[in-house]
């Protein structure tokens, strides 16, 4: 817990040194905090423009343990962090957040939808699969036909999923990830995906911004349109999702809630990512407080920011040779670029994305 908000020069520390911990590092440089980071890479987008990296596996005691001694509050930038490694640094006496049971909770996805339906959220219906003969029962008591069978644990970007349309289809599926712990989510016939990433402070302040609407290509988040054109009662029902995941895991930091919409505009929740997201990216041009800006704000104990839009944005991921397209990219008007610095645009990878004013 945090007593009391973070003088300008304490140090932060983030778990995770990819293209989200180098835009919170550099959303707490301009409020006037350092940041050191910490992940298995060297030259990473995020140690390049921190203050200071530490490069080891997430596991190591000895660096955690500095890091702890270090840092005046640390948290994440994804949500494959084992959340032992928090544990570590909070009984070492680091301040730390979000917390390792917001984590857990979040990084399981039955554990995530068991949540999601206690805190009174829909989902669709989902079965945990740790066997080929619990796929063949799911796949029977299954509502729907076909089903998306992921592994309960990490895979993101459409990995560590396949879906399975007939009984036929077990075998192979099951195998396909390994005998991995799974879980089956029944087919949600949506109309749109949509997401809201909110934030929500020590003293249980929550802010939260404008839903964006998602279009997905292979799996991987293609663009984000925001403020979406939904209906008020969408609006509300999302809100009021994202203070009840806020508020059940005791959150602190920002979040994203990912959300089907089906016909008659009912919601079902999708995942949460326990972090800054991918699809509140157009908050850089889009608010006056952006989304890692938010992050850093609610760690440190500061007031929150205002999540008003101030326009409509369109972001648009740049995935492997997309990048490579820069100097056009750069001379768009109305649009602002974002490079992560990352050496190989390999096919599928995130390299950047471009914000363009609507």
């Amino acid at each position: 817990m945090l007593k009391a908000p973070l003088p300008l020069g304490s140090t932060i520390g983030i778990l995770g040194d990819g293209q989200l911990g180098r835009m919170l590092s550099q959303a707490a440089s301009r409020l006037g905090f350092k940041v050191v980071t910490f992940g298995p890479d060297v030259g990473s987008p995020a140690a390049q423009v921190s203050l200071a990296s530490k490069v080891a596996a997430y596991t190591d005691e000895a660096v955690l343990e500095r890091l702890a001694e270090g840092c005046d509050v640390i948290t994440f930038e994804f949500e494959n962090v084992p959340a032992d490694s928090l544990d570590f640094l909070t009984g070492k006496g680091a301040v730390v957040a979000p917390s390792s049971k917001a984590l857990r909770i979040t990084q399981d996805r039955v554990l995530e939808k068991t949540f999601a339906r206690e805190a009174g959220i829909d989902t669709v219906d989902f079965f945990e699969i740790n066997s080929v003969a619990d796929l063949e029962a799911a796949m029977q008591a299954s509502p729907t036909p076909e089903a998306l069978l992921k592994t309960r644990r990490e895979g993101y970007d459409g990995k560590g999923q396949i879906w399975v349309r007939s009984p036929d289809e077990v075998d192979t599926a099951y195998a396909s990830l390994g005998g991995r712990p799974s879980i089956l989510e029944a087919k949600a016939s949506f109309t749109r995906e949509i997401s809201v990433v909110a934030a929500r402070g020590w003293n249980g302040e929550i802010r939260i911004f404008p839903i964006g609407q998602n279009h997905h290509v292979g799996g991987i988040l293609s663009t984000t349109l925001a403020p979406a054109q939904v209906s008020e009662a969408v609006t509300a029902k999302a809100f009021e999702i994202a203070r009840k995941v806020l508020e059940g895991l005791d959150y602190v930091g920002v979040l994203a809630v990912e959300l089907f919409v089906l016909p008659g505009d009912e919601l079902v929740l999708n995942e949460i990512a326990p972090r800054v997201h991918n699809s509140g990216h157009w908050t850089q041009d889009g608010c006056l407080c952006d989304q890692f800006e938010q992050h850093i704000r609610a760690v440190v104990g500061w007031p929150l920011g205002d999540t008003s839009a101030r326009c409509t944005v369109e972001m648009t991921n740049l995935l492997g040779p997309d990048i490579l397209n820069w100097p056009q990219l750069a001379a768009e008007p109305q649009s602002r670029l974002y490079v992560y610095g990352k050496d190989e645009p390999r096919v599928g990878r995130k390299m950047g994305h471009i914000n363009r004013i609507k």
